[in-house]
């Protein structure tokens, strides 16, 4: 993992949805709490300056993050975060303390590789489709990967890649494969590029359209006549 993620995290003793408006508007801070491992959970703060730029990011949400509280350091990964609906400022977040010694599970995003010198879209003029844009692992700290790639190049018109077909790193599992075959979904295919409809077909298919609806609404009237 070649970048690392510091957030400088502050006690909290007020809680409550004023209290929070208060520590967004008046101080930029943003609330947050961590939770597991063998402490109680603790009510704290982010600078939201720090916070903001760590999140533009795709590596921080699958990352192990150092949480520098006071004179300590814990090491987390971010769980969930919620941001405001319009603005999209980070409103809250919730940070789970992670043990060098124990799995965790986390979402890790998938980067697909090679889709312009794919064997269906360069020779055979298809288009790649994406049926997944990131898995879930179970892995060690140490061992969370940032993203996973999925080179599609030798993929050919009409094929498909599934999650059994993705090569992960040593130590790191797909959680879906664990439950069984059934689960072995499909991520990535190269299909046929379907034709436009012409102007003529466009025109056809709303005559239908109108035909159907106008039937519709005589039988309806029908219906009202006979009532």
């Amino acid at each position: 993992m070649s970048n690392e993620y510091l957030l400088h995290a502050e006690s909290r003793s007020d809680t409550g949805k004023g209290a929070s408006r208060r520590l967004r508007r008046e101080q930029h801070r943003v609330p947050a709490i961590i939770y597991g491992g063998d402490n109680e959970p603790e009510m704290v703060t982010l600078e939201l300056r720090e916070l903001a730029r760590a999140l533009e990011n795709e590596a921080f949400f699958s990352h192990i993050l150092t949480i520098k509280h006071g004179d300590r350091e814990e090491k987390a990964v971010l769980r969930d975060l919620q941001r405001h609906p319009a603005k999209g400022t980070p409103m809250h977040a919730d940070l789970m303390r992670v043990d060098a010694r124990h799995k965790i599970t986390m979402t890790v995003p998938l980067h697909f590789e090679n889709e312009d010198n794919c064997v269906g879209v360069k020779e055979q003029k298809g288009q790649v489709t994406h049926y997944a844009a990131d898995v879930e692992v179970s892995c060690l700290p140490q061992n969370l990967p940032e993203y996973i790639e999925v080179d599609v190049k030798a993929l050919r018109l009409g094929e498909m890649l599934h999650l059994s077909d993705i090569k992960v790193p040593a130590g790191v599992e797909l959680v879906a494969l664990a439950l069984g075959e059934d689960h072995d979904h499909p991520v990535v295919a190269v299909q046929e590029v379907k034709a436009a409809p012409t102007e003529e077909e466009e025109e056809a298919a709303a005559a239908e359209e109108e035909a159907a609806s106008g039937e519709g609404e005589q039988d309806q009237g029908e219906e009202e006549e006979q009532d």
